[in-house]
């Protein structure tokens, strides 16, 4: 199991975490995701066949993109 942390500038409330756990949630291999909009963090568990990549190209779609 990994866990990747990503910083998200566009989180600024509860309901934005929601739709973020929503959407990741939904991928093959995401275990669990958390979000702290006060931080505009959001932490991922998650294995194959999720990857990190997979998981950015996921949070750019849903216009929650993580900063680099």
């Amino acid at each position: 199991m990994e866990t990747s942390r990503f910083t998200v500038p566009n989180v600024s409330c509860g309901h934005c975490v929601k739709a973020i756990q929503k959407e990741l949630g939904e991928l093959a291999g995401v275990a669990s995701v958390e979000g702290d909009p006060g931080m505009k963090v959001i932490k991922v568990e998650w294995e194959a066949p999720a990857t990190e990549d997979n998981l950015r190209a996921t949070l750019k779609e849903i216009n929650y993109p993580a900063a680099d």
